[in-house]
């Protein structure tokens, strides 16, 4: 791989060679690889088949959950989220004892390994949020709650620059990565100031259906704010905006 410079950027195939754009820039790379039938039927690519199939299994799975929490996720995230994503999915799926090699997959998998996930990594909840919480998932009852202690904001949040407002938002959801349907629900509170005024405990409440077998989630995050003439604007598109996994329940 290498990388193109000068004053004309060129995206396209010219003979052997390959431009385009990535996140790191415009590259350059050489055609070539195996052929795709041989790939798909030589029993020396065993491996590579699996593999491939495993590594279509997490980009699924990462769809499903991307989009179970969409309301919660266009509020900010970065634009590796969906690489990274991916890649934790994996090592999910390599967890699953069940099942042989490229049949492995996320519902036999060690799905606490998600638990912290960032959907940000330009506004990680760890480094963004210090208020005690706690977080309760009852599964018989269908209840996820996150409990919030009062805290004062201006001591407990890192603000960015030009926020005068936040709101605190979070989400719970039911999830089936093999027949890729879920159930999810979320709720946030109003537009609050980034003042020295402690607040008062918080109870996010999510009612899913009782009794789920399925994966269970919880996330956790907050939108930032600026006020002009009395309207409210997301800061910088949400580019600080933390939203991670704060609550995990494997498959029963």
């Amino acid at each position: 791989m290498a990388r193109q410079k000068g004053i004309i950027k060129v995206k396209g195939t010219i003979g052997d060679l390959t431009f385009y754009k990535s996140g790191d820039g415009y590259l350059l790379r050489e055609k070539g690889g195996i052929d795709g039938k041989r790939i798909a039927t030589d029993p020396a690519f065993q491996r590579t088949r699996e593999n491939g199939s495993e590594f279509g299994r997490a980009g699924k799975s990462g769809k499903v959950l991307r989009k179970a929490f969409r309301p919660l996720i266009q509020m900010g995230s970065d634009s590796r989220m969906v690489s990274r994503l991916v890649r934790s999915m994996m090592r999910v799926i390599k967890t699953d004892t069940s099942n042989p090699r490229g049949e492995r997959n996320l519902m036999n998998g060690d799905l606490s390994i998600l638990n912290g996930f960032d959907f940000n990594i330009k506004g990680k909840l760890g480094t963004t949020f210090f208020a005690s919480f706690d977080v309760n998932m009852d599964r018989a009852s269908g209840e996820m709650s996150i409990d919030i202690a009062p805290f004062v904001p201006i001591e407990m949040i890192s603000i960015p620059e030009g926020a005068s407002h936040y709101k605190i938002m979070s989400g719970a959801a039911a999830i089936d990565f093999n027949e890729e349907v879920y159930e999810m629900v979320h709720t946030a509170t109003a537009e609050q100031p980034l003042d020295g005024v402690l607040t008062s405990a918080l109870n996010h409440n999510h009612e899913l259906t009782a009794g789920s077998e399925l994966p269970l989630f919880l996330v956790l995050g907050i939108a930032f704010f600026q006020e002009v003439n009395g309207e409210m604007y997301v800061l910088r598109n949400g580019a600080f905006n933390p939203l991670s996994i704060v609550g995990i329940e494997n498959a029963v």
